[in-house]
């Protein structure tokens, strides 16, 4: 799901690309597929030397108590490193979120197959 884009250089698709190498430590699956993303927000910020894009992620976790919280961040962060233009520290942000609540049906169907959920 796309927030908002004002960028035009870099997609959500390029975003989502990169965020399916992305993968949980505890099930091997990545991000994508299991539906721990819930938007991305693609703008332009104008800073003194011309014009860069921002990449504001949205995402949630199978469960609010999972101990890898913090290393999603550091992932996400590291895929999306290698976008034209993007400076890891100031234009990704990761943000997390339970509202609303992930569901096993927010998997795609061969990341359901694969845990066994179908």
């Amino acid at each position: 799901m796309l927030l908002e884009s004002t960028h035009t250089t870099i997609t959500e698709k390029d975003v989502m690309d990169c965020l399916t190498t992305v993968i949980d430590p505890e099930l091997h699956i990545d991000i994508v597929s299991m539906g721990l993303v819930y938007g991305i927000d693609i703008r332009d910020i104008q800073t003194d030397t011309g014009t860069r894009p921002w990449i504001h992620v949205l995402l949630t976790l199978t469960t609010p108590g999972c101990p890898l919280a913090a290393m999603f961040d550091t992932m996400i962060k590291d895929a999306l490193a290698g976008l034209p233009g993007v400076d890891v520290q100031k234009d990704i942000t990761v943000e997390l979120t339970f509202d609303p609540p992930w569901v096993p049906d927010m998997m795609t169907e061969e990341a359901r197959a694969e845990l066994g959920f179908d």
